[in-house]
């Protein structure tokens, strides 16, 4: 898969971890910043990441920041994007199951690195349910 990254200053270390974890797993990353830990306005970051895969350009996203809410919802603003903050490994397995989540945010100060490896994990090997949550999924395409 080629997964599209984001994030501030608050997310730039897990963002270095997960490029590092993607490349090893085989994927193609495409990092759309941000490149330090200076401060930046997140959108600058988060919105070019989301509107990559809402482009097709890639299959998936992750953003970060301190606490990925801000970064999930500038995700979300992007049409075709149904962004996900995760903080356990089981919401980051429903994401996909019945929402078919095709962006992952996740709050570096909220949770501890290996956790935050592991989500990303699961995440990418799981699949979407389809079935009765196909039609909720078109209902939010829909709403943009």
């Amino acid at each position: 898969m080629k997964i599209s990254l984001g994030s501030d200053h608050a997310g730039f270390r897990y963002k270095e971890k997960v490029k590092e974890l993607l490349g090893t797993l085989g994927h193609e990353v495409k990092d759309c910043g941000t490149f330090n830990e200076e401060p930046v306005d997140y959108p600058l970051f988060i919105r070019p990441a989301a509107e990559a895969v809402a482009r097709g350009e890639c299959d998936r996203g992750v953003v970060f920041g301190g606490s990925g809410n801000g970064e999930a919802m500038a995700a979300n603003k992007v049409k075709g994007v149904r962004c996900a903050l995760c903080w356990n490994e089981e919401s980051a397995s429903l994401s996909r199951h019945h929402n078919d989540a095709n962006v992952l945010s996740i709050g570096e100060r909220m949770i501890p690195e290996e956790l935050a490896l592991s989500i990303v994990r699961i995440w990418l090997e799981t699949p979407f349910d389809g079935g009765r949550h196909a039609p909720r999924v078109a209902e939010l395409n829909a709403m943009c």
